[in-house]
């Protein structure tokens, strides 16, 4: 513990374990009694989905929530939200009026363009795109964790910042909130997704690396077309690229160690324009996830090597294009540590989840670049309630037991790092 209280002296109150008896009790309490409010608000957001970049009516649902809690808050240009909570505790300004600590704590808001088949009373009514990802969730949680910040802020020694972010699907949200000013002034970050994979219930917020690498890839493919019926006159693209989406996976099963996660998957694959006519042009497009930064470096040679061999051997051209996304997610160990007291503080020694992390990404990494932080996995899965489907599935859902659970630790993790001494 001595090491994290280094890391991290301006909040070595926060782990401690009497930090969290101070709001605890209330925190539990004020969650409880919105629990209510917070599942009509995930089905309110549930039901009127948007996809990135295209967010504006859930801002103006956001701001009509946020302004009815009586919370001050800025409506961006991007469709993103910064609110404040100002501690009101002995301390928690200087003379200058600036904090003295500030923390955020970030909720995502777009869908994506999915058609939901679960047949919820509050399905999607926007034909195509569907909440598959929980980001309904995260709003309705951070709504939660606000009501509660709202009633305890004599307990907060500085102010809690809360980011409503769009566009975090196509990786550019957070970078739009940097811009936007979002981490100015900000110590520490928290943040959290609702995750299919850990048990409904508890809450997974270790230290070190969580999220991988995701970058992206971009294939197209010059053949000859052709008849149909004589392919020997020509060089089938399709055929080329088929023969690329086996050998990519070659740099997973033969040309990685099996001790390095490496994925590769191709998500499109088209070619052709009519049925008795060879393609003679295709584009692949895919996505690469990494957890090691050596091996992100060395992706991109290693599979423009396989593309072009590939290509050459069948007497077809081929271009590669690669595009860096988001780096891997790694949580600061004095913030994880904070999150995890916040756990126990809310949920017990059972509510402390033991996930190994996953190779999904998040643009959240972009706010760690700068502040220490932490991001928690709320466990959803539960197949009593059919929330057994995962992330971005077209019959995805949740159980929503969890969402006040989740609002608790967001909100405790915010008083424990604003405790005062």
């Amino acid at each position: 513990m001595t090491a994290v209280i280094t890391a991290c002296p301006a909040f070595s109150q926060a782990y401690e374990t009497a930090a969290g008896t101070k709001t605890v009790q209330q925190v539990r309490a004020l969650g409880t009694a919105a629990e209510a409010d917070v599942i009509a608000a995930r089905r309110l957001f549930h039901r009127f989905p948007e996809t990135s970049g295209n967010e504006e009516n859930t801002q103006q649902l956001l701001s009509k929530q946020l302004s009815d809690l009586g919370i001050e808050h800025t409506c961006l240009e991007n469709h993103g939200i910064i609110a404040t909570i100002r501690g009101t505790a002995p301390g928690a300004y200087g003379s200058d009026g600036t904090p003295a600590h500030r923390v955020a704590l970030r909720a995502d808001m777009d869908a994506l363009p999915v058609t939901e088949d679960t047949g919820a009373a509050f399905a999607s009514e926007n034909p195509g795109v569907m909440h598959a990802c929980g980001h309904d969730a995260h709003m309705a949680m951070m709504l939660g964790a606000v009501r509660i910040l709202r009633d305890v802020a004599d307990q907060l020694v500085g102010e809690v910042r809360i980011i409503f972010q769009p566009a975090e699907e196509i990786s550019i949200g957070a970078l739009s909130m940097i811009e936007a000013g979002a981490l100015e002034g900000v110590d520490a970050i928290y943040g959290a997704h609702i995750w299919s994979e850990v048990p409904a219930g508890t809450v997974s917020c270790a230290p070190g690396q969580r999220m991988a690498n995701t970058d992206w890839f971009h294939i197209e493919i010059e053949g000859v077309s052709a008849h149909g019926s004589m392919p020997h006159k020509g060089v089938d693209a399709v055929v080329v690229g088929a023969e690329m989406v086996m050998a990519l996976q070659v740099l997973v099963s033969r040309d990685v160690s099996p001790f390095e996660p490496v994925v590769v998957t191709v998500g499109e694959f088209h070619g052709g324009e009519a049925r008795n006519v060879m393609a003679g042009h295709a584009t692949l497009t895919g996505t690469v996830r990494t957890w090691s930064e050596q091996m992100r470096a060395e992706v991109p040679d290693r599979l423009e090597r396989i593309v072009s061999r590939s290509a050459h051997a069948l007497g077809a051209k081929a271009t590669f294009a690669f595009e860096s996304g988001n780096a891997g997610l790694a949580n600061d160990p004095a913030c994880a540590e904070v999150a995890r007291q916040a756990v126990l503080d809310t949920l017990g020694a059972e509510g402390v989840a033991d996930y190994r992390g996953t190779l999904s990404g998040e643009d959240f990494s972009e706010y760690l670049r700068l502040v220490p932080g932490v991001f928690c996995f709320v466990g959803t899965r539960n197949p009593a309630v059919g929330a057994e489907h995962p992330q971005h599935s077209c019959h995805y859902t949740i159980d929503e037991s969890v969402l006040v659970k989740g609002s608790m630790v967001a909100a405790q993790w915010a008083c424990r790092m604003l405790a005062g001494k």
